[in-house]
């Protein structure tokens, strides 16, 4: 009768399989095998009906079947159904049940084991990615100018806060992912979960040891006045610059403790889950980390609206250049809200109830190579060593299509930092909007487009039942469509005039013909009696049309009123604004920010702006699923670490140096911080316009070519099926279809997919 050997055993050589099966011929135990049980297990060799007539089919000799599919785990069974102790392997297959128990070390309540689903799992997981996007990429950059103000810390001293976070990470994503990926990944989780907990409360530490935040403000300045003081008179006064290493050791704990999220999260949901649903489950999984930004904006922004010293009461407003709001409620916030979500988390098992059948099922889609090196990974004992470090990057360098899928990926995150960093200033400066409107309407943007492609990305390869060289294929269509949505950016705004940069002052030369040459003279005959400062950039737009530096520069004396319509104020006396196409009773006036843009390309280019956010972040999760499914099972996480470092080093840390490199080209008027040359104020919008083209038309044609290479170069298993639309599970649904192949006379089938 056929023996039924565990759907899990792994072994570390054929050698150790035809031994076996030498030890089953001679004299081994006599199985029974008549319970219908193997049947419903979905397995393509005990699904259908016996052969009849097959001889030695009742005999001691009789056939022996070696299936990952058995519903009987770990064990050999005899005919009496017992387990029989001796395993040949000498060693523990599959762990006890109260293994996959949820809990707590001893502490295992009954009434928690609800949550021990993979549906929970992704509740929680779904919880801390929403956190880290929130607090990481959400609420670090909108304070980052307040606490530039608050501790007199220099833009480049920012920068270098926000580049510890991807420094750590790049540190620990090949330790975390390779250790973790043998080990106990909730457990690797959870820690990591208490560990950006723990960066968000050192990052607000500074609040609280620092010395209060008090301003005496003067009368209103930014006026028209003879007698002015330098406004640089206290530029060295950097007393609490000292603080930007504890903001530095909060981003890289932050930066420690996301390692094992993105790595780990996603391999632990896709063991979880049948192959079919994983897709659509980590397209959730990363949904929340879109949303998570989100989030962090809009609750950054209500606390920037709050005085940092909340006990202490104000006269500044929020509009004032040196307001500085509760920047740090957000981080005390979200830590706590991490430390709550780190518990359930390391409850976990190391692996949930029935995650045995998921893997049982799966094919294997790992990219076969010529040498045959891709089945060094099969071995049980490899990547449990660190001495196996080196064996599992060659392995992966190998393997062309993960490589050009990381290489995919690095450029698609190239265009998606620099896009994201620098998408509210194009936004900003080609439809004169203000920079908290830009910064709105950028948003509005990026969550339904980015969100809705990331989860609709996952649904779609689940609704298709795409292969792997079927998922890379749709991941090079998405970049074929978002390529020719990007030409909208050969179409631009023209410039708001603006005196002295883009227009000549009018009430100077009346007579001067507009050119486009960028004329940096802000200082004329109207304003030259005003002793205006450089450093204090406020611009006003003139009843001429015609925008100014600032009051100071548009020569006015004093304010008349607010305009009730948009609450901003009116600016009388302005010498400057005057013209031929001033009215008497508008003459001196100016009203305070940007001049409106005339320009009605908007709705179009926000409409195809949408479609290329939506296509680059629908091939996001494909993208990972193929990269899962072309590596080896055991070397899923540390593939996923070995990518995003790749993804991290060459296209998110340099992509929004490139594009700002880029787009600095276009700058007309340069920030004057006493001396030293600061942000850029003002663009050229059609230079502006056609460098971002040129870098995006780049970075969409490589990322093109990369998901081509990988297609063409895949090589699926022999025994995959080549159909790019074909399920990856063999499900107990469709057994009934699969043919039944007859016994060889040898006495032993051996499933295909079992690792050996």
């Amino acid at each position: 009768m056929p023996v039924l050997l565990n759907a899990n055993a792994s072994f570390s050589s054929r050698q150790e399989l035809l031994d076996l099966q030498d030890g089953l011929h001679n004299g081994g135990p006599s199985v029974d095998t008549s319970s219908p049980e193997d049947s419903l297990t979905g397995s393509p060799i005990g699904s259908g009906p016996r052969s009849p007539g097959r001889p030695g089919a009742d005999g001691p000799m009789g056939p022996h079947i070696f299936t990952r599919a058995s519903m009987f785990r770990g064990q050999l069974y005899g005919g009496d159904m017992q387990p029989i102790r001796e395993v040949p392997l000498g060693e523990k297959l599959i762990s006890s049940d109260s293994d996959q128990l949820c809990g707590w070390g001893a502490l295992m309540p009954k009434f928690i084991q609800a949550f021990n689903t993979p549906r929970w799992v992704l509740f929680f997981l779904c919880v801390a990615s929403f956190l880290q996007g929130m607090i990481v990429n959400g609420f670090i950059n909108t304070v980052v100018t307040s606490i530039e103000r608050r501790f007199d810390l220099r833009s480049y001293e920012a920068g270098l806060i926000a580049s510890s976070y991807d420094i750590a990470t790049c540190l620990c994503l090949a330790f975390v992912s390779y250790f973790g990926g043998t080990g106990h990944k909730p457990r690797w989780l959870g820690w990591g979960v208490l560990i950006m907990a723990l960066g968000s409360l050192v990052f607000a530490l500074p609040h609280f040891t620092a010395p209060p935040y008090l301003v005496n403000m003067p009368e209103q300045t930014g006026m028209c006045s003879a007698n002015r003081t330098s406004l640089c008179q206290d530029a060295d006064a950097g007393g609490l610059s000292g603080y930007r290493f504890v903001f530095m050791l909060g981003q890289f704990l932050h930066g420690m403790g996301a390692t094992p999220l993105y790595t780990l999260g996603v391999t632990y949901l896709d063991e979880n889950v049948n192959s079919n649903y994983g897709p659509v489950y980590i397209g959730i999984f990363y949904t929340a980390a879109v949303v998570g930004p989100a989030a962090g904006y809009l609750l950054g922004g209500y606390f920037l609206n709050i005085y940092t010293e909340v006990h202490l009461t104000t006269e500044m407003s929020p509009d004032n250049p040196h307001w500085v709001g509760a920047w740090w409620i957000g981080f005390l916030a979200g830590g706590a809200a991490a430390l709550l979500v780190a518990l359930p988390i390391l409850g976990y098992p190391r692996q949930l109830p029935g995650s045995q059948k998921h893997v049982s099922m799966r094919v294997s889609e790992t990219h076969q190579m010529k040498d045959g090196s891709h089945n060094t990974a099969s071995d049980p004992q490899f990547g449990k060593s660190v001495k196996d470090m080196p064996r599992s990057v060659l392995l992966l360098l190998k393997n062309p299509t993960f490589l050009f899928l990381c290489m995919a990926g690095a450029t698609e995150a190239m265009l998606i930092a620099g896009m994201s960093t620098f998408g509210p200033k194009f936004l900003e400066s080609q439809f004169s909007l203000s920079a908290s409107d830009a910064a709105m309407l950028f948003g509005y943007l990026v969550v339904p487009a980015g969100g809705g492609g990331t989860f609709l990305g996952g649904y779609i390869v689940k609704k298709l039942n795409l292969r792997c060289r079927g998922i890379i294929r749709f991941c090079m269509v998405c970049a074929l469509v978002s390529l020719f949505a990007i030409f909208i950016f050969l179409f631009h705004c023209p410039n708001v005039p603006m005196a002295g940069v883009t227009a000549p002052y009018r009430s100077d030369f009346p007579k001067t013909n507009n050119d486009s040459s960028p004329d940096e003279n802000l200082t004329v005959g109207c304003n030259a009696a005003c002793s205006c400062v450089r450093e204090l950039y406020n611009p006003v737009c003139g009843a001429d049309g015609v925008m100014y530096y600032s009051p100071c520069h548009a020569g006015c004396t004093s304010i008349n009123s607010t305009t009730l319509s948009s609450g901003k104020q009116v600016y009388s006396g302005c010498s400057c604004v005057a013209g031929n196409n001033v009215s008497r009773s508008e003459e001196g006036f100016a009203q305070a920010g940007k001049c409106s843009s005339s320009c009605n390309y908007m709705p179009a280019f926000l409409s195809l702006f949408f479609v290329v956010i939506c296509f680059t972040f629908l091939s996001s999760i494909p993208a990972l699923t193929a990269t899962l499914r072309c590596v080896p099972d055991s070397q899923r996480s540390f593939g996923l670490g070995i990518q995003w470092i790749v993804v991290r080093l060459l296209g998110s840390v340099p992509g929004p140096i490139a594009f700002g490199s880029v787009i600095d080209i276009s700058c007309l008027l340069w920030q004057d911080q006493c001396g030293e040359q600061g942000s850029c104020y003002i663009y050229q919008n059609s230079a502006m316009s056609l460098y971002t083209l040129i870098a995006g038309i780049i970075f969409k044609v490589l990322g093109t070519g990369f998901y081509l290479l990988a297609s063409v170069l895949y090589k699926p298993p022999p025994e995959s099926p080549q159909s790019s639309c074909e399920s990856t599970d063999h499900g107990t649904e469709h057994t009934s279809d699969l043919p039944v192949k007859d016994l060889p006379r040898d006495g032993v089938i051996v499933n295909l997919h079992a690792r050996l």
